[in-house]
């Protein structure tokens, strides 16, 4: 379950960013991006 909120989290973002047009928001979503980005190494060692 926690590897498909992550999964879902990882595109919204994605997502987001491709669609959002001002500066500071796209440095918030860059950076919530980012920290989700680094959980993947944990989700992936659980395997």
């Amino acid at each position: 379950m926690e590897r498909y909120i992550h999964n879902q989290n990882l595109a919204l973002l994605r997502k987001r960013l491709a669609e959002v047009q001002d500066e500071n928001q796209r440095g918030v979503i860059l950076k919530l991006l980012a920290e989700e980005e680094a959980k993947d190494v944990p989700l992936r060692q659980k395997s």
